[in-house]
C-alpha cells in the first residue's frame, strides 16, 4: 500500500538494577520504550543513558541495538511493534524529532516523571522526558492519538497493550534480524549532528 508507512516501537528489558526496580512495581515484562523509523532499527531514538557505563546521566539518545547500552546487556529481551501511519504523519514525526536532535544537549531524563506515573499524576518539566513519555510525545505532537491520556502518563506497557500496534518480533534483542523488503520506501531526514 503506497499511502502507508510504518514506524516501530521497541520495548526492552535489559535486566539492570534500575529496570528490575521498575519491574517490581509495574509487573510488566518490558520497561524501556524507543521509536524507530525503519524495521532494521538503525534509526532508533529514546530517552535513556547517554553513557552505557553511567546510569545517572540520562537524556535524549540515538540508540543502537548492536552497540552502546544494549551491547552491555546481551540478554536484553524485547518486543517490536509496527504502527501504520501516513506519509504526512511521518513527516510531522520527523519535524518533532528534529527539534530534539537540534537541542539534544538541553534535554534531561525525567526521573520524577516515573514516580508520577506510579501515582497517576503527571510530572512534567520542559526539556525533561522519560522513555515512554518521549515516544508518546512524538506521536501526540504529530497528531497520532492512540490513547486518551497525557504522554507523561504513558508507560511501555501501554504500547504493548495497544491494539493499533502490530507485533513484529519478540525475543532476545541480539537475535533480531531483519532485511528491508525491496519495495519498502526509504525515509529521508532526521540525521543526528
Amino acid at each position: 500500500m503506497t499511502d502507508q508507512r510504518s514506524v516501530y516501537i521497541l520495548l526492552t528489558n535489559t535486566g539492570t538494577i534500575f529496570t528490575k526496580m521498575i519491574r517490581t512495581y509495574t509487573r510488566a515484562p518490558y520497561n524501556h520504550a524507543s521509536i524507530a523509523f525503519n524495521r532494521e532499527l538503525t534509526e532508533l531514538y529514546s530517552f535513556g543513558r547517554k553513557n552505557p557505563y553511567n546510569p545517572i546521566d540520562g537524556g535524549f539518545v540515538r540508540e543502537d541495538i548492536r552497540t552502546g547500552t544494549f551491547s552491555r546487556y546481551p540478554n536484553t529481551t524485547c518486543v517490536i511493534y509496527e504502527l501504520q501511519v501516513s506519509p504526512r504523519e511521518v513527516e510531522k514525526m520527523r519535524r518533532v524529532l528534529n527539534v530534539f536532535i537540534r537541542s539534544r544537549e538541553k534535554y534531561l531524563y525525567n526521573l520524577l516523571g516515573i514516580v508520577g506515573v506510579a501515582f497517576k499524576e503527571p510530572v512534567e518539566f520542559s526539556n525533561s522526558y522519560f522513555c515512554s513519555q518521549f515516544v508518546a510525545e512524538i506521536l501526540h505532537r504529530s497528531g497520532i492519538k492512540i490513547w486518551n491520556k497525557l504522554p507523561a502518563l504513558v508507560t511501555p506497557d501501554d504500547f504493548r497493550q495497544n491494539p493499533r500496534l502490530e507485533l513484529v518480533y519478540e525475543g532476545r534483542l541480539n537475535e533480531y534480524k531483519h532485511a528491508a523488503s525491496p519495495d519498502e520506501p526509504a525515509v529521508e531526514g532526521a540525521e543526528p549532528k
